[in-house]
């Protein structure tokens, strides 16, 4: 389950930057971002909830469980902030570079985990990283410079705009995710429970964020105003990634979902090659192979506390005996 979801994860995220992209650049009425982002939650809410019974479930996440509902507010604010910024911050920077900056989110993610999951990540994590922003970045500007070029509606494009709405949704991704890992990990709740708690808030504050920006537009041009077959695209995408990222986040941890992510810039460029004739360079092969190894780097497993210099191993107790040597560990450590 933990490699088939992040192999999922790969792809999702591959195919989601390129689609938000393409349909944000397209000339002609554009869609209203805000209206997106609600109608991602609401998918995702009525997916968790079709896999459950409607009405108990509903209950229980909402009546029941309000206490432990409320506790979603603040990643769910913090979520639908993010997405907010995703498309900003992609209608006014090239691909490229939005994909290079956003990989600021696995370093605020790891710093996260180690303040608030008090997580211990050896040097050599580190170093993977910072390998793994090296690389990105390699492969990213690389491929900048090969095929890079004014894409359509250049004119209504802010770089700044852009640069600070990554960074925020960086800061706010790496904050979300660490939080909502810990509220997933630190109960027995299901997966599908917590996106419903997750998506009621989402939801609301979707709404709310709708109304505040664009509320004047929505209401005189109408909700669903710009939307095509590729924007529904776009958004079922964007649902069925939050659904996935909570399984990742459950099996797996904040970091490694990441790493899925960065995986999926070099799946998605090689995909370019084949799609629309990109040609490979040697800086692409080297950006590609710093992020395989910081990802081998970082799954290494972390090495025991050597054996002193002349300490001698703990015998085995007689066949029938319990061991009574505090070098071993609990019963309940062996056995599940």
């Amino acid at each position: 389950m933990f490699y088939i979801s992040l192999a999922v994860l790969v792809v999702q995220n591959a195919s989601l930057i390129l689609s938000i992209r393409y349909v944000r650049t397209l000339p002609g009425e554009r869609f209203f971002a805000t209206t997106a982002v609600v109608m991602a939650e609401l998918l995702k809410g009525a997916t968790c909830l079709l896999v459950k019974q409607f009405a108990l479930f509903l209950y229980d996440a909402v009546v029941v469980q309000y206490v432990d509902t409320l506790k979603l507010a603040v990643p769910s604010l913090i979520y639908t902030l993010q997405n907010n910024l995703q498309y900003v911050a992609i209608s006014n920077l090239p691909a490229a570079t939005f994909q290079v900056t956003y990989q600021l989110k696995i370093l605020t993610t790891a710093v996260f985990s180690v303040l608030m999951l008090r997580k211990s990540l050896s040097r050599l994590q580190w170093v993977s990283l910072l390998l793994l922003f090296t690389g990105v970045a390699v492969v990213q500007v690389e491929q900048g410079q090969v095929g890079g070029g004014s894409s359509p509606g250049a004119a209504q494009q802010s770089y700044a705009v852009g640069l600070v709405a990554v960074v925020v949704s960086c800061l706010s991704s790496g904050l979300a995710g660490v939080y909502f890992e810990k509220i997933l990990k630190g109960s027995s709740a299901s997966v599908w429970l917590r996106n419903v708690q997750l998506g009621i808030f989402g939801t609301l504050l979707g709404l709310l964020g709708m109304w505040w920006a664009e509320g004047a537009a929505v209401a005189a041009q109408g909700f669903f105003h710009g939307y095509s077959p590729l924007v529904w695209g776009v958004i079922l995408n964007q649902a069925f990634g939050g659904l996935l990222v909570a399984v990742v986040v459950k099996y797996a941890d904040n970091i490694l979902k990441g790493f899925a992510t960065s995986l999926s810039i070099v799946a998605s460029t090689v995909a370019s090659m084949y799609l629309f004739g990109f040609r490979l360079h040697p800086p692409f092969a080297l950006g590609a192979g710093l992020v395989i190894g910081a990802v081998y780097m970082y799954s290494l497993p972390k090495a025991g506390p050597p054996l002193g210099p002349r300490q001698e191993p703990t015998a085995l107790p007689p066949l029938g005996k319990e061991p009574s040597e505090p070098g071993y560990p609990p019963k309940s450590v062996l056995v599940e």
